[in-house]
């Protein structure tokens, strides 16, 4: 039986950082506010002429030298992301062209926050399916170029920024076990209202902003982060008192915080970005795993959790061991 395991991870974050005092002039807004209700301190927000590709190459760049491999390995590019540079090709193939990597599939997934949860689940099935050595698994977002800066409700989460990872066969699991799900019931509570065959060519610059009923996501993402969580754990035989870390989707501290109880787990075993990055989408899990993998906390062996939920409604959880 082929098995996958990570074996380097990198991010890649904009130059740029905005705290809570530049919200502060420029919306209605104020520190404690957002920091109280939602954990983030300051985001990283990418330049004009910075699109996701470019956060792609530098984090998978980092994720390669982790991992000591070179372009020349790496056989599978699977890349989560809501905001790809364009509508195509798929942003997969112009990161394999920058990075020099050989003809070989390369393709994107589309699944809001969940985005790293889904690429990875992907390329694990690759993996024990024999049909790759090497893959490259990114989350990445310019999500800063669909929010609405005069939208308090909503500018104050979000950031940019690139998280990726270097996945290749092993003889026992490091990746034990993974779920995906998705309900589309719950599209009007989250979503962008363009897209390329709904109003695209109705939508100037600014027209367009990320619609959300943050109330109402709350409490659905709570619940369901906890189920899928307890799924996970119960399948694979898991007791919560075996995991080392948690990493979750960094999406704001109250939705964390909750999850954290229902599972039972003490906010120590979990590992928080969500201050110094804010809600990056499909980037946050592959970045808060790199915080901690590089910063010693995450140690070969120990047991994760890796977490999402986002817009559709999507969800997702691996279980891996490092």
């Amino acid at each position: 039986m082929i098995y996958s395991r990570i074996e380097g991870t990198g991010r890649y974050l904009p130059e740029r950082i905005m705290t809570n005092a530049d919200l502060e002039k420029m919306v209605d807004t104020s520190d404690e506010w957002i920091r109280t209700r939602t954990g983030v301190e300051r985001r990283h927000i990418a330049g004009d002429d910075e699109t996701t590709s470019d956060l792609c190459v530098k984090a998978a760049q980092a994720a390669m030298d982790a991992a000591g491999v070179t372009a020349d390995d790496v056989d599978l590019i699977v890349i989560g992301t809501t905001t790809p540079d364009l509508i195509f090709p798929n942003i997969a193939t112009l990161v394999q062209h920058r990075l020099g990597i050989k003809p070989c599939p390369a393709f994107s997934i589309e699944a809001a926050c969940t985005g790293f949860i889904y690429a990875l689940s992907t390329a694990d099935k690759f993996m024990k399916a024999g049909e790759t050595e090497c893959a490259l698994v990114i989350g990445a977002e310019v999500i800063s170029k669909l929010v609405d800066w005069t939208d308090r409700s909503t500018c104050v989460l979000f950031g940019d920024g690139a998280g990726a990872a270097i996945v290749k066969p092993a003889d026992e699991p490091g990746i034990v076990s993974s779920h995906l799900g998705a309900d589309g019931q719950y599209k009007e509570l989250l979503y962008y209202p363009v897209g390329a065959s709904k109003d695209l060519a109705k939508a100037g610059v600014g027209d367009s902003k990320i619609l959300m009923k943050g109330n109402e996501v709350f409490k659905v993402a709570v619940k369901t982060l906890g189920n899928v969580a307890a799924q996970t754990l119960e399948e694979s035989g898991i007791d919560k008192s075996e995991l080392d870390w948690l990493i979750p989707h960094q999406a704001n501290m109250r939705i964390i915080q909750a999850t954290a109880k229902r599972l039972g787990l003490s906010m120590e075993k979990v590992i928080l970005t969500v201050q110094d990055h804010g809600n990056t989408s499909a980037a946050s899990v592959p970045m808060a795993l790199d915080v901690a993998i590089r910063d010693g906390r995450i140690k070969r062996g120990q047991l994760l959790l890796l977490e999402a939920f986002g817009g559709g409604f999507t969800w997702g959880s691996i279980l891996m061991r490092y």
